[in-house]
């Protein structure tokens, strides 16, 4: 089985070919550059692995949560390869992906969704298998899903952007802190192979992204309330 994946989720910008559970990956630090890049990296994995997309079995891709415009590329690519392709495709979770690249069996989730929230969910895995303890939200780092017992990792921007917080909001739960850990086109690649096998795969024009919040801009009072709060966090933790 053969898999295209691509996220453009984040800052980070990759995509990757699954082949039969080989992978091959590309990544660049895109900033806003997503749409210029995303194609061409396309085309030099499919060159490097000597296949024609039409040799792929599904397209994959990051659906969110994550940067409005980031998942609207992500979809709209997708969508393009396989409307010109007839190729199905597959929405998978930032969320969970970066769960699986912590190499952890218990994972709390946390990417900076800017505006002093964080998008936030808890993964455990058994075996292969992952299961969701806490569905994916929007949230302050205050009020993150809560999660049961210790050997926690903390995966994802969320923990560099609001590291203080989150780590009091999980006290005695955190094992482990990787801050460094972004959504990654291989571990969607790797998901949505499950997803193709079980037969999930959709037509490209039902595929969309997941969005958690609805507006992308504090207003003035609330940008001033939050410089305020984060002033008092500060000056808090420099005690």
């Amino acid at each position: 089985m053969n898999i295209l994946a691509l996220d453009t989720s984040t800052e980070w910008c990759s995509a990757a070919l699954w082949l039969d559970g080989r992978v091959l990956a590309s990544e660049e630090h895109a900033g806003q550059r997503h749409s210029e890049l995303i194609l061409a990296m396309i085309d030099t994995l499919l060159s490097d692995a000597g296949i024609a997309l039409t040799a792929c079995d599904a397209i994959a891709f990051g659906a969110g949560p994550g940067s409005f415009t980031g998942l609207r590329i992500a979809c709209g690519v997708a969508q393009g390869l396989g409307f010109a392709t007839n190729l199905p495709l597959v929405g998978i979770g930032t969320l969970p992906a970066v769960a699986l690249a912590s190499g952890a069996e218990r994972v709390v989730v946390c990417l900076d969704a800017r505006m002093g929230e964080v998008y936030a969910a808890a993964f455990e895995r058994t075996g292969s298998d992952w299961s969701t303890v806490r569905s994916p939200c929007l949230c302050s780092p205050a009020t993150a899903p809560e999660v049961d017992g210790a050997g926690w990792t903390g995966a994802g921007s969320g923990f560099a952007a609001y590291g203080a917080a989150l780590q009091t909001r999980y006290a005695n739960h955190l094992a482990e802190l990787r801050p460094d850990l972004h959504p990654h086109a291989r571990d969607i690649a790797s998901l949505a192979a499950d997803r193709v096998r079980a037969g999930l795969a959709v037509p490209a024009e039902q595929a969309h992204p997941i969005y958690l919040r609805d507006r992308v801009a504090l207003t003035v009072s609330e940008r001033q309330a939050l410089i305020a709060q984060q002033n008092t966090a500060a000056a808090i933790t420099s005690r």
